[in-house]
């Protein structure tokens, strides 16, 4: 062998066949979808064993007996309300308290996802199976379509860690649980990617399911309002055709119309036009005892039984100015007008109508288009970091608001 010919041990390695089917190489090698089916699989998977650890220790409650099975775990608090829409559905009656006011009752929980599950779960699968799977069925329909929605603002690999911040995220387990929101997420990242790839048309069916699975429609309809004005407004920039002008219009008018169709629909049935907002109320005297729904009180007056005066009053305006400072971040700015939109839609709804209390962060989980300015920095130890903080936040989410102790009045 020549002397110049180097034996087979000492041959350098080939950095292709080396790294060909490394991890990282196979990871982007898969198509996107495949992708977010992984990511939200990991981490629901983490989320499950969670909820067995937390399920281990749980005491009998109100709904289950002690150290329940993950699917009756799953389906504590409000997903019982669900359960008894399906089977019985709602009151013509409003029930009250001994002093007159409408008590708690089904007309605070809307019909669409419900009537799924009871489909589901009479193939025999059962209200709590069914209830899970319904909600993993749509929590990952909601990552596929916040997926699409952020690949328009961001690099791939920023939107895919946009994806795995909206699976981590600390109320992310509320989409393996027995509730709507991850179907309220489905339909809302729909209707954010159709607005901004300006397909109004198919609006409407989305915004009419949609107002009858979560609130939240409301705040859309002023999305689109102030919508339409941006673009009348840069029509010189970007035109906006007339045939768009009235699709969009119609479809702002149609949002705002369904978006009181369940309160509505409450007083057909019960023949009390408050009947609807009564019954939210009720949820907010444990608090504060019987009150008017005053828009743009509630924060204030939570402010003031949680920390008194004057603190309750100055850190719910500290909020609103740090909220406001927020929306001009560059990180947040990068998301584009229509996301932003939404986002300032969506505060002043709930500083109008929203009482905050325990359930204040799912509450706040339709802001997740948010997870995509979080998503813009790239060194990997604040990635890492940031995945740690959010999976120990959900951890300590899920065991104050979900699992039970004693006379417990922290509800998700």
């Amino acid at each position: 062998m020549s002397a110049a010919s180097p034996t087979k041990h000492e041959r350098e390695p080939d950095p292709f066949r080396v790294t060909r089917w490394s991890p990282r190489v196979r990871w982007r090698l898969l198509p996107w979808w495949a992708r977010v089916i992984l990511v939200f699989v990991a981490a629901r998977a983490v989320t499950t064993v969670f909820l067995l650890v937390l399920a281990s220790g749980q005491g009998p409650n109100a709904w289950t007996g002690a150290h329940p099975g993950l699917f009756e775990y799953s389906n504590l608090w409000d997903s019982r309300w669900y359960e008894l829409i399906a089977g019985w559905g709602y009151p013509s009656e409003l029930p009250r308290t001994d002093t007159g006011q409408v008590a708690e009752n089904a007309w605070a929980f809307m019909p669409v996802y419900p009537l799924i599950v009871r489909v589901f779960a009479s193939i025999g699968l059962g209200w709590d199976a069914a209830a899970v799977l319904v909600a993993l069925a749509a929590g990952l329909g909601a990552a596929l379509v916040f997926h699409r929605l952020m690949i328009r603002f961001l690099e791939p690999d920023r939107a895919m860690f946009a994806v795995v911040i909206f699976c981590v995220a600390p109320v992310a387990p509320i989409m393996q649980l027995g509730y709507a929101e991850s179907l309220g997420f489905l339909l809302l990242a729909t209707a954010l990617l159709l607005l901004v790839k300006r397909q109004y048309a198919w609006l409407f069916p989305i915004v009419l399911v949609w107002s009858f699975t979560r609130p939240g429609a409301l705040a859309f309809a002023l999305t689109l309002g102030l919508h339409w004005i941006v673009r009348w407004l840069r029509r010189a920039d970007d035109p906006f055709p007339v045939g768009e002008r009235w699709l969009a219009a119609a479809a702002a008018v149609f949002t705002a119309a369904a978006g009181v169709g369940w309160l509505v629909a409450a007083w057909v049935v019960t023949g009390d036009l408050h009947a609807y907002t009564d019954t939210e109320l009720a949820w907010r005297s444990a608090y504060l005892g019987p009150v008017d729904l005053v828009p743009f009180t509630a924060w204030f007056a939570s402010g003031d039984w949680w920390l008194g005066q004057p603190w309750g009053t100055i850190v719910v305006v500290g909020l609103i100015v740090a909220f406001a400072m927020v929306m001009l971040l560059p990180a947040v700015r990068r998301l584009g007008i229509d996301l932003r939109l939404w986002l300032v839609s969506y505060a002043l709804y709930l500083l109008a109508v929203f009482f905050p209390q325990s359930s204040t962060f799912r509450i706040l989980a339709p802001m997740f288009p948010l997870a995509g300015a979080l998503a813009v920095p790239r060194a990997r130890w604040y990635r890492w970091s940031l995945v740690v903080v959010l999976l120990a936040l959900q951890y300590g989410w899920l065991f104050i608001a979900w699992s039970i102790q004693g006379r417990d009045w922290t509800p998700p």
